[in-house]
């Protein structure tokens, strides 16, 4: 179930498209204001966000980004009202939505951020076979293993699993072990208190809570530091978190997935994965089979992508023709769903005439093969004892490395110099002249948001 949250009063048309909304089936949340809503945000989590344009929408985009909450942002305005239409995108805002509320246009924006929960579009007996097994296992309580390569639609079954449970009331959060660092990853699954480091200006439920419930997605649950599995296996085993700053655990009801493209056995094998955390999760393990294994699966997705993205772009539906058919049947698609969805989008925006012909298909070329290693006599090859990732290294200067792991830092931090000074283990002013120092060589640095400093702290200092 969608969960909404509808900021501005209810007494007018936002208000009617709070019913639509909740017609559609979503869950839906209020808040008078922005200040309100953030709150309420930190708390609870939620799927998609309806803001009516005369709120200060702009700020609560700011704080969303360096809070690192991430949900869509909607504008709500009455359709004449042009300017402000431009100033709510500007500001940050996903779509603008007019007012009065379209019934159809909500209910699409319902069906995109849902990701369709009614299950995989697919024709293949392999894939009939693998969403009935899903189905009869949903009712079940026991943690699941999705497995399949990269773009073979491993969220899109974990929300039709979620669907199809017990649970379907409750929310579907789903989070990127792969996306963020350890320190990073460590407050989003578990939250913080208030001061619990440079940065935590407010206490926020972390993805276990805002799952109370319901059901949490572990994406790419292979990429997690080994520090952290051993916390995970904690929580799963006493079914409480600990906040970060915290001083008592927080009792959780969630029912876990977890979904990877690797292959967790060897992992365990190799010393990558904790072998008593890969049991707990792999109680029931389903296999997404990649497309090139389901060809009959490419011809209904081609289709429905193409109705998706014409509605969505307010173009007329048009059907693939044989010749362009050929061409996606002949594709090996390493990209899985993923590939062919993105292949269908361009196709729909470029297609010229009644039908989608083949000079509208543009594949996307595959990545040479990377040459082998020349090959080196025992006495000019590198010594055995080399760590793993030392040799990418070799031949660096020192101030190359740590330029590099500075701006990598700050990325993955959103911008937040803070967050990045704590992790690097350095402090504002030397972050802050290091960038200033690669500004003026030229280097591409990432946008930032302010360093929170403490009270009555000089700003500049």
């Amino acid at each position: 179930m969608t969960r909404v949250l509808i900021i501005g009063a209810l007494d007018a048309e936002l208000g009617q498209a709070a019913r639509i909304a909740a017609a559609r089936g979503a869950r839906l949340h209020h808040a008078e204001g922005v200040a309100a809503a953030l709150a309420r945000l930190r708390a609870e989590g939620a799927d998609l966000v309806l803001c009516d344009v005369t709120h200060d929408l702009g700020w609560l985009v700011e704080q969303l980004a360096l809070e690192r909450i991430a949900c869509p942002v909607i504008a709500c305005g009455h359709n004449a009202d042009a300017a402000a239409a431009v100033r709510a995108i500007r500001a940050g805002a996903r779509e603008f939505l007019p007012l009065p509320p379209d019934a159809a246009l909500i209910a699409a924006m319902l069906q995109a951020v849902s990701a369709e929960t009614e299950g995989p579009v697919h024709s293949d007996p392999a894939m009939g076979a693998l969403l009935g097994r899903a189905g009869q296992l949903a009712q079940a309580q026991a943690s699941m293993m999705i497995s399949g390569e990269s773009g073979t639609g491993k969220e899109v079954l974990a929300r039709y699993i979620h669907a199809q449970s017990r649970r379907a009331r409750g929310p579907f959060v789903a989070i990127n072990c792969a996306a963020l660092p350890e320190t990073l990853l460590k407050s989003e699954l578990f939250g913080h208190e208030k001061g619990a480091f440079s940065g935590a200006v407010a206490a926020r439920k972390g993805k276990f809570e805002q799952a109370e419930g319901g059901t949490l997605l572990l994406d790419e649950i292979g990429e997690m530091d080994p520090r952290l599995q051993a916390k995970l296996l904690r929580v799963i085993q006493e079914r409480e978190v600990d906040r970060l700053g915290g001083s008592a655990p927080v009792k959780v009801d969630v029912r876990l997935l977890a979904a990877t493209n690797r292959d967790l056995g060897a992992e365990v094998r190799a010393g990558r994965f904790r072998e008593d955390l890969f049991f707990r999760l792999n109680v029931v393990t389903l296999r997404i089979p990649p497309l090139r294994e389901r060809p009959t699966d490419i011809r209904v997705l081609a289709e429905h992508f193409a109705r998706r993205f014409a509605t969505a772009n307010g173009l007329p539906h048009r059907g693939l023709t044989p010749a362009a058919e050929a061409v996606l049947l002949d594709h090996p698609w390493p990209g899985n769903v993923r590939e062919l969805e993105n292949t269908l989008h361009r196709a729909v925006l470029l297609a010229r005439g009644p039908d989608i012909g083949p000079e509208a298909i543009e594949l996307t070329p595959l990545p040479p093969r990377a040459a082998p290693p020349p090959e080196t006599t025992p006495a000019a090859a590198t010594p055995a004892a080399t760590p793993r990732g030392i040799a990418g290294l070799v031949g660096r200067r020192v101030e190359e490395v740590e330029r590099d792991l500075i701006l990598e830092t700050l990325t993955h931090c959103l911008g937040n110099r803070t967050r990045a000074a704590e992790i690097l283990g350095i402090s504002i002013r030397t972050l802050r002249n290091k960038l200033h120092e690669y500004r003026a060589q030229g280097v591409p640095v990432p946008a930032t948001q302010p360093a929170l400093l403490p009270v009555g702290w000089p700003a500049g200092a």
